[in-house]
């Protein structure tokens, strides 16, 4: 069976690479997007992480261009040396499915939204479904998801104030601030990917296993998934070993993980996220620098807050800001040495980050050999340690 492209976000095919690959030139400006489809089967995807944490596979890229070692999260202090730093995502999942209905004259609709991304305090931009039940007015009521133990709050009700393309829609909630964080809380469920919910309900199992070890600051509705690897037991492995953990948030929002829809790299448009890397860890970072440490992004979204951070001489800055930085092959790194991260989807602009890190060609080798060894992909997936060349 294999995993069919209907959404934007269940995007992914099965595994030949059939897709001519073109030269990779130093400086690219803009690149033809199939050049980063490729095709996977569905039983390929992982459900569930693996227990513990740290026993998921990792799949290592050397700077020497070797080939790719099999490896365990567990060796990553072996993998590493004294005086690197690891930098991981402190962001935390909000409940950010909301279940409901639709009042329009007297009739209801059933009504699933998901939160994307907070326009004020009162508002949020949110994927709807099914979108086409929604028009501008229209006032919806959420109550209590299937198995949220939360304490009890009245309905979450909210108005229709815009609807977009593509099921987008803008709603503007009856209370803010800390007010409406509770009740979506309350009212919300653990926003799964669809490659995940589409094949079995989120539960209460997931309230755990889709926040980090790191989870800290609320806001993001999709999980910093590279961080999901680390336990207690592997930190302590880390501190160990004289590699040093300092953390950054980045909000991370459901557009990180959609398909580009465009024909060319140069057409999409990235979502704008929220960031902030403190004046404290970003002086420590250049000390590691300094002292011929390297910097280990754990995961996409912290490469991202660090590389928009960063000066033009790679000295990285306080930052807390947007940041709608789109990494693709050509791309000059400024920071980041070593990324750890998880399989990602075809089409997607983290496929095109970890290609522009570790080399196309390389990339596309690596993946046909984590589908041929049996890898799981995707948020609960396994890992893969990147050295850049």
């Amino acid at each position: 069976m294999l995993w069919k492209r209907s959404s934007p976000l269940d995007s992914a095919r099965a595994n030949d690479f059939r897709v001519p690959w073109l030269p990779v030139l130093s400086l690219v400006k803009c690149m033809r997007v199939d050049l980063f489809d490729f095709d996977l089967p569905s039983e390929a995807i992982a459900l569930r992480p693996a227990e513990p944490r740290s026993d998921a596979r990792m799949m290592v890229l050397p700077a020497n261009e070797a080939p790719p070692q099999d490896r365990c999260v567990r060796d990553l202090p072996h993998l590493l040396r004294a005086g690197d730093a690891l930098v991981v995502n402190d962001a935390r999942v909000i409940r950010a499915r909301l279940h409901g209905y639709r009042s329009r004259r007297g009739a209801r609709a059933q009504i699933e939204a998901t939160l994307m991304e907070q326009r004020s305090p009162n508002s949020w931009r949110a994927m709807a479904r099914p979108a086409k039940k929604l028009a501008a007015g229209d006032l919806l009521s959420f109550g209590p998801a299937p198995g949220n133990i939360q304490s009890f709050v009245p309905p979450l009700e909210a108005e229709v104030e815009a609807r977009g393309e593509n099921g987008e829609v803008t709603l503007a909630f009856d209370r803010s601030g800390s007010a409406l964080d509770h009740a979506i809380q309350a009212c919300g469920s653990i926003p799964l990917p669809p490659y995940i919910a589409s094949r079995r309900p989120a539960d209460l199992r997931d309230d755990s296993d889709y926040q980090t070890l790191f989870a800290a600051t609320p806001g993001a509705v999709a999980a910093p998934t590279a961080g999901l690897h680390f336990t207690r037991e592997l930190l302590l492995a880390v501190e160990a070993a004289g590699i040093s953990l300092h953390r950054l948030t980045l909000r991370v929002g459901a557009g990180t993980f959609l398909p580009v829809r465009v024909q060319d790299t140069r057409d999409h448009v990235m979502n704008a996220e929220h960031c902030s890397l403190s004046k404290d860890t970003a002086k420590a970072l250049n000390d590691v620098k300094g002292r011929g440490g390297r910097i280990v992004a754990v995961g996409t979204t912290a490469l991202r807050c660090l590389e928009s951070a960063a000066r033009s001489d790679g000295a990285l800055e306080a930052f807390h800001t947007e940041t709608d930085l789109f990494i693709t092959p050509g791309y000059r790194f400024r920071v980041v040495d070593v990324l750890m991260t998880n399989f990602h989807l075809p089409r997607s602009t983290l496929f095109m980050l970890v290609c522009a890190f570790g080399g196309i060609e390389r990339l596309k080798a690596a993946y046909a050999h984590a589908l041929r060894s049996g890898y799981r992909f995707y948020s609960y997936g396994d890992a893969t340690l990147l050295f850049r060349i």
